[in-house]
């Protein structure tokens, strides 16, 4: 097996330098580690995509993947190479000894080749020319094109754990560089990582050069999936009733250098989604720590928000009005050609009134309990039932009022 890369090398970094050898050694991902020993075990090779976050294993699982095969590999990266080297390398190899056989390509930051670009692997694919290894930190349902999606088997890995970065903190001190931390500084090392092996041996690299360890900045991306996790994260545990879950994802999403303003918004859906009625005064807090936060700013606004949060999180929870508008927008979808019943439209000129625009209208005001039980809904159309309060918060009261008029009604 020979390798061509496009990486140069003029310092090896201690990342380089501990790359596990043998799958026995990898950090973590175990089951991921069965997953792919079986497949080499069976002596067919696929092609494979390691999805997960920086420093948890995807280059070291790919290489040893590539190295289990008896095959010519080609390290690509997405980052370096543009299409006219891609095609250069794919295309052009197929006349030269490299491609003389089946060959692996393994493809770093694959994400970062568009969809025209990855179109490029396809036909190699499909003829069984190579056999393509990804890696990516990105969702690939966002990032690649299903055409070369549907070709490739996802591997998703975690973030590695306390006891996996423990384990390379022991491989480095084999070597014969043991760290003279205290029991606290090694956990607060680790700590820091933020399950990020790559990192872990960064920091230890600037502590044996005699450098200040910088911790790693929350991995979250504003425009991407991070975002959407982390805010589907807080909503849920708002929606769950969970204060200290929902603060913590609150915190995370702070940390991570999300626009606080839209915090806010987000707040004033759940109270309007989650709580809606059975506590109208959560939708008024939401509104006001809104409010709040644009006078103040960071970080006295925040404090108002993380208020908003706990107030949002123990409030009593209804989706009925959630529920109630989406099934009124789906019956005025399906029925917007009927027009109001005559005896509720106003009657400005004499021929509106030979229409019967406005005729037998009852005044509820005049009338005992100032409730007339008159229909509102098209003549052609059955009375609907669209609000069901729940049993929680105000809307016990909600369900008091609407049992009050719908007993009226009958009686009309």
């Amino acid at each position: 097996m020979f390798e061509f890369t496009i990486f140069s090398k003029f310092m090896i970094p201690l990342s380089e330098k501990l790359r596990p050898n043998a799958f026995k050694n990898v950090s973590g991902q175990r089951e991921i580690v069965e997953t792919i020993e079986t497949i080499v075990k069976n002596g067919r090779p696929l092609s494979l995509l390691f999805f997960g976050p920086p420093g948890c294993g995807k280059t070291t699982l790919a290489r040893l993947y590539a190295k289990s095969f008896d095959l010519p590999l080609v390290s690509l990266s997405a980052v370096l190479n543009t299409t006219q080297e891609l095609k250069k390398i794919l295309k052009e190899g197929q006349d030269s000894p490299l491609f003389s056989r089946q060959t692996i390509v393994f493809v770093d930051e694959i994400h970062r080749f568009n969809r025209a670009q990855q179109d490029i692997f396809l036909p190699f694919l499909e003829d069984g020319t190579l056999i393509l290894i990804g890696a990516t930190t990105e969702n690939p349902s966002f990032v690649l094109n299903n055409a070369l999606l549907s070709r490739l088997r996802v591997l998703k890995l975690e973030p590695l754990v306390a006891d996996d970065l423990e384990q390379i903190i022991k491989r480095y001190e084999e070597l014969g560089f043991p760290l003279s931390l205290s029991e606290e500084e090694r956990k607060r090392l680790i700590a820091d990582a933020q399950g990020d092996g790559r990192h872990l041996l960064n920091m230890i690299e600037n502590l044996e050069g005699g450098l200040k360890v910088q911790k790693k900045l929350p991995l979250y991306d504003r425009h991407q999936e991070g975002h959407y996790n982390l805010i589907s994260a807080l909503h849920k545990s708002v929606r769950g009733s969970d204060p200290d879950a929902a603060l913590y994802w609150f915190a995370r999403m702070l940390e991570g250098g999300e626009d606080p303003l839209y915090l806010a918004r987000r707040m004033i859906r759940m109270a309007a989604e989650d709580i809606g009625l059975a506590d109208p005064n959560a939708l008024t807090i939401a509104l006001n720590a809104w409010n709040v936060y644009k006078m103040l700013g960071s970080p006295e606004g925040e404090l108002a928000l993380a208020e908003t949060i706990i107030y949002l999180a123990l409030s009593p929870k209804s989706n009925a009005v959630y529920t109630a508008y989406g099934q009124a927008r789906k019956l005025a979808a399906d029925t917007g050609h009927l027009d109001p019943p005559n005896h509720i439209l106003n009657a400005p000129t004499k021929l509106m009134k030979e229409f019967g625009y406005g005729k037998d209208y009852q005044y509820d005001h005049d009338l005992p309990n100032a409730f007339s039980g008159d229909n509102y809904f098209p003549e052609s159309m059955e009375r609907q039932s669209l609000y069901h309060p729940v049993e929680r918060g105000f809307e016990r009261e909600m369900k008091k009022r609407l049992e009050y008029f719908q007993k009226l009604r009958g009686k009309n």
